[in-house]
């Protein structure tokens, strides 16, 4: 196992001390790194998202035009690599393949359960005293009430329950803390209230309507997690569509990226969700306070930078003054940012903000190079520490004092289910 470890705290100094290490140890063992108070007590769980594509639910365009060879998948996604997505020619990879009877060709396979498969393996050695799920729970609707003809308790259950069985099984209140995302809320309002009443009642997952925060039971008040509804957030805004010129640049235009009408906010509560979350923040007596949105702030694939300019316009001032971290998915990918915050209306933190992109569940997406590299230049107050796209994985947490380490996990395209320890970065807690 190979584990590059990245350490970034704050020096004494203003400036910022990183180091980085690549490590192979003679026992293919993860990288063990000291902290400063060995016998405190430590905090673990888990951040997995975009983990909802199941073979049963599938886009009807795939029935109605079946791609029916492997040759026909990648002339198909190598039109789409270069000519929409402006990614260059040489980078060009497919995901992994699965040949659907019912379909009659081949579309993506589902990481769902190789994922489920990794995380209960990398918890029968690690600690996982509970979860994080970043939203995009259900592809390709969201529950559809059966407008589909599939039946949501079905769904639900080969969703939610069937993949992760035995996860948390030793832990006493386990509980996966659910957010939605923007498939989530594809068919309708009531769909989408129909997975957060499935959460609220479920025995693993946990909602308390679409945003909520909650200490979970086993963290002794340490920890709370405060869960935004960003679909919701962004529908309320005018948000520019995510294009590139062929050079990787974002390009100038107008274009609205036209929401779902039923996912605009519905209520002064929906609306004030920015304010709410300020509040509770700010009430917060948790040692570590860490928010969960569906979007992310930062990401390297190149299509969700207009919606990330838009969340760092609603909530970036808040969390650089109250946050510990920041979780998203979104991006199928596995990514770690900090944040100078140098941009907010209060000016550059002492700490940087570190964002947890966790999107890898289910389906993969690789990073745009070109775009990445751009963003990382013309954007200073930003530092992309870890980018990896076309994988599957997750993520796992470890607080241990006033240290915070994530472990970003993978697993294989042959399904085996095999947890793989991948990078490690810690940080420093930041909120008061």
């Amino acid at each position: 196992m190979r584990i590059q470890t990245v350490i970034f705290k704050q020096a004494a100094a203003a400036s910022i001390a990183v180091a980085l290490i690549g490590c192979d140890n003679a026992d293919n063992q993860p990288v063990n790194l000291p902290v400063s108070a060995e016998a405190e007590e430590t905090i673990s769980f888990l951040a997995v998202g975009d983990a909802g594509y199941h073979y049963s639910y599938q886009k009807e365009e795939f029935y109605e035009q079946p791609l029916r060879t492997v040759e026909a998948v990648r002339k198909a996604e190598f039109v789409e690599w270069t000519e929409e997505d402006h990614k260059p020619a040489g980078e060009f990879v497919t995901s992994p393949l699965y040949f659907h009877q019912g379909i009659g060709g081949y579309i993506d396979a589902s990481g769902l359960y190789p994922v489920g498969a990794a995380m209960k393996a990398y918890c029968d050695v690690k600690e996982c005293e509970f979860g994080l799920m970043t939203g995009d729970n259900i592809y390709p609707n969201g529950a559809t009430l059966g407008a589909d003809q599939k039946d949501d308790p079905t769904r639900f259950q080969d969703i939610f329950i069937d993949p992760y069985v035995g996860l948390g099984a030793n832990k006493e209140d386990f509980k996966i803390y659910v957010g939605l995302g923007n498939h989530d809320w594809k068919t309708s309002r009531e769909g989408a209230m129909a997975q957060v009443a499935f959460h609220e009642s479920a025995e693993q997952t946990y909602m308390d309507g679409i945003f909520y925060r909650v200490v979970p039971p086993s963290t002794n008040g340490d920890v709370e997690i405060f869960v935004i509804d960003t679909e919701v957030m962004l529908a309320g805004e005018d948000v520019l569509d995510g294009i590139l010129n062929p050079d990787g640049t974002e390009k100038m235009h107008s274009e609205i990226d036209a929401p779902e009408d039923w996912a605009k906010p519905a209520n002064d509560a929906e609306r004030a969700m920015a304010e709410w979350l300020e509040d509770a923040l700010i009430s917060s007596t948790a040692k570590w306070k860490f928010v969960l949105g569906h979007h992310p702030l930062w990401s390297s694939g190149g299509s969700k930078f207009e919606e990330a300019k838009a969340m760092r316009r609603m909530i970036l001032p808040t969390l650089c003054k109250y946050a510990d971290g920041y979780f998203a998915g979104h991006e199928h990918s596995l990514e770690i940012h900090s944040d100078t915050c140098e941009e907010t209306p209060d000016g550059r933190t002492e700490k940087p903000l570190v964002q947890i992109l966790s999107g890898a569940g289910a389906k993969q997406r690789s990073v745009h190079s070109t775009f990445k590299e751009q963003q990382d230049r013309n954007n200073q107050q930003m530092q992309a520490h870890y980018a990896r796209g076309m994988v599957w994985g997750f993520v796992h947490m470890e607080l241990t004092g006033d240290m915070a380490k994530a472990t970003i996990v993978t697993t294989p395209d042959n399904g085996s289910g095999t947890a793989n320890g991948d990078f490690e970065f810690e940080f420093e807690r930041r909120s008061n």
